[in-house]
């Protein structure tokens, strides 16, 4: 069951605003693992920076007052926010910071209309970068906020024309395009891996640990010996 939460409209009057949109997070497994792995993989290279907020399939209302004007990234990018629980992101909450990079995975369920409607949505509402992947035609699109200083207010979002290879200039990830799948790197030059993946490194590192140890241990007993 999910709650609601309450907000004002520019009378004074409360509005019911829900914190689902009653969708399932993914269409598929693959979808799902896609969007688990991008957003843990940004909250792990974040981890240490304490104004930059991070979530999967999670809403955004950019309007006080109007309940109706949302949308729910697969992930999101917000930075000058602080880390936290929240039940949604509520844009007039969070001193009018719009999240500045979004990622949508698509699946055989995103239709041209929904994704449209969502590309406007971000055009509008203040998002700098903006990400799509399909995994199954292996197919990467990304958009970048073009600024107008003539007129400020025809800033838009336009496609990225070389996407192979190309280093986002909020988050400084790379991103790599190869025969099978789309590969992201950290700045450092490490790839995003999935849970599975971390696990397995994390383990290889905890073994070559424990074997530095039982040589250290082994020397030291040697040399009481002697």
């Amino acid at each position: 069951m999910h709650a609601n939460f309450y907000t004002n409209d520019t009378n004074g009057h409360d509005i019911i605003d829900p914190e689902s949109d009653g969708q399932p997070i993914a269409d598929n497994t693959k979808q799902f693992r896609w969007i688990v792995t991008i957003k843990e993989n940004l909250e792990i290279l974040f981890a240490e920076v304490a104004d930059v907020f991070v979530a999967g399939d999670f809403l955004w209302y950019p309007v006080v007052g109007n309940n109706k004007i949302r949308t729910d990234p697969d992930i999101m990018v917000v930075f000058g926010r602080p880390k936290g629980d929240r039940d949604s992101y509520k844009q007039w909450e969070e001193k009018n910071i719009a999240p500045q990079v979004v990622f949508e995975i698509l699946s055989p369920g995103n239709r041209l209309k929904e994704m449209n409607k969502k590309l406007l949505f971000y055009q509008q509402h203040g998002a700098e970068e903006y990400y799509i992947y399909d995994p199954d035609k292996i197919d990467f699109t990304g958009l970048i906020r073009v600024d107008n200083t003539a007129s400020p207010q025809s800033d838009r979002l336009e496609t990225i024309e070389k996407i192979d290879g190309w280093v986002s200039p909020r988050l400084h990830i790379r991103f790599q395009i190869t025969e099978k799948t789309l590969e992201i790197y950290r700045p450092d030059g490490r790839k995003f891996l999935t849970s599975i993946e971390l696990e397995r490194l994390r383990e290889q590192e905890y073994q070559r640990a424990e074997q530095e140890k039982q040589r250290a241990d082994r020397l030291a007993a040697i040399l009481r010996v002697c």
